[in-house]
């Protein structure tokens, strides 16, 4: 064989390993050869790490360019690894309150010892520690409602509603929690729970915790929490004796009025503001079940035209913003069919 066939054979050889190291396919856990042969012999030192078995190879005069390649994909599959912990250590700390209680949501509120800084335990809710954060909520909610805040100065020292003993159930926002608020300052005594299993913001009900305030709401709630919660919040079992219901949605009002008879015949009057839940108080005038005065709220003029008029304008907005992930900036819109 001449040697211009020998050298045709040699760079065919050569161009055929390099195009297999090309398609070689990176893996995740890479076999050494070496390491395999030292295991099956027994001459592999014990306790030794992949990445300093692999250090040891780099460092032997006789290492052959194989093993530089096995140490080329050690590097990046260390440094894959490095990348992969970091950015799991990024997700975890950026992770909020709703984050926690997806990742707790086997956890048993119910069965857990619940304690305020004062020593307060009569509520439940999913963190505690998360009080500080809904109180900013609530203090940047104020903001947006001046005539609460009007009311509180206006009425705070008279104290109208001194006597009044409000459970209510209602959406846990940081909104409401200004209206209990309110309601305490201008004198009521309030125990709440959330009228929504999935709508309740956890840190604003730990707001309203870490101020003793008896609130039985998180997010996530099972069915048997829920009306676990209502039965909490209405407080025959510590003592106390609701006298009004604040509701929204009706469910409140139907366990009052299916479970505490003579508490319900008792109470001097209902609030509801949801269109649902006048329909069962209608329902129930129609049976002659209704024993009590009820205020219809959803129907008065000031919720017809914030609630149903205004609000849903931006509730319509922030609702398509949030289904196309638009900008409205420089666009033209048309609404029909609403």
């Amino acid at each position: 064989m001449s040697n211009d066939e020998n050298n045709t054979a040699e760079a065919t050889a050569e161009l055929e390993e390099l195009e297999c190291r090309r398609n070689r396919r990176t893996s995740l856990q890479f076999i050494d050869k070496n390491v395999i042969r030292r295991r099956s012999s027994g001459n592999e030192k014990q306790g030794q790490s992949p990445i300093q078995r692999l250090y040891s190879i780099s460092s032997r005069p006789d290492r052959e360019p194989s093993d530089l390649d096995h140490l080329q994909q050690y590097k990046l599959t260390d440094a894959f690894y490095t990348i992969i912990v970091f950015l799991f250590l990024f997700l975890a700390t950026a992770s909020d309150s709703d984050s926690d209680a997806e990742d707790e949501c086997s956890v048993n509120i119910r069965e857990l010892e619940h304690k305020n800084q004062a020593g307060f335990t009569d509520f439940a809710v999913r963190h505690i520690k998360h009080a500080q954060y809904g109180r900013r909520e609530i203090e940047i909610a104020e903001q947006e409602m001046p005539g609460l805040l009007a009311l509180r100065r206006r009425a705070e020292v008279d104290k109208p509603l001194q006597g009044a003993k409000i459970v209510g159930c209602t959406h846990i926002i940081a909104q409401t929690a200004v209206l209990i608020e309110t309601l305490i300052r201008l004198g009521a005594q309030v125990r709440w729970c959330a009228c929504n299993i999935y709508s309740t913001q956890n840190e604003v009900a730990a707001a309203l915790a870490e101020e003793s305030v008896p609130i039985f709401a998180w997010k996530g709630q099972s069915d048997d929490d829920f009306w676990w919660s209502i039965k909490k919040a209405i407080g025959t079992e510590q003592g106390w004796q609701p006298n009004m219901i604040l509701d929204d949605g009706g469910d409140l009002t139907h366990y009052c009025h299916k479970h505490y008879a003579t508490l319900f015949s008792t109470m001097k009057g209902i609030v509801e503001e949801s269109v649902t839940g006048v329909h069962r108080l209608y329902q129930m005038c129609r049976t002659q079940t209704l024993t009590i005065p009820a205020m219809n709220i959803n129907d008065s003029v000031i919720k017809t035209k914030f609630d149903n008029l205004y609000l849903c304008r931006e509730s319509v907005i922030d609702g398509i913003k949030r289904c196309t992930d638009i900008l409205f900036g420089g666009k033209q819109a048309v609404v029909c069919g609403y």
